[in-house]
């Protein structure tokens, strides 16, 4: 009847698991609140800044009013998080002659000079528990 107890008391130790990360990235310099902030959180560096064929990369879209992205439940890791600022509501980021019309921004906020930085320039180790930071949103014509 001990060993019986003792299982019972025991199992919902062994069903404790690794909290994932909480990470909440504040969006700043936005040029308005019209539009959506879309966002890719992607630990593959073949996925960097565009993580649409990656399957495990994290995304969200808010409103671009909110100000903030907010990622929960995140496996410990090396990130990279790239940005876009979609205005116009057409899900893509607008360029001309290749230049982002639209806003755009990653993580660690790098200086951007012809076309985007390395993973390793922006990647971030998230741990557990909870992360705050900010992306700069950055304007080129």
């Amino acid at each position: 009847m001990r060993r019986i107890a003792a299982m019972l008391l025991a199992m919902p130790l062994m069903a404790v698991s690794v909290p994932g990360a909480s990470v909440e990235f504040d969006l700043t310099g936005l040029r308005n609140t019209r539009g959506a902030v879309h966002a890719c959180l992607t630990r593959n560096p073949a996925h960097f800044p565009d993580c649409k064929s990656d399957p495990l990369a994290l995304k969200r879209t808010v409103q671009a009013s909110a100000g903030r992205i907010d990622f929960k439940g995140v496996s410990p890791g090396l990130y990279a998080l790239s940005v876009f600022h979609d205005e116009n509501g057409n899900k893509k980021l607008d360029t001309f002659l290749g230049i982002p019309k639209e806003g755009f921004g990653f993580s660690r906020n790098p200086v951007v000079r012809f076309g985007p930085p390395r993973f390793d320039k922006v990647s971030m180790e998230l741990g557990t528990g909870f992360a705050r930071t900010s992306v700069r949103m950055q304007y080129l014509l």
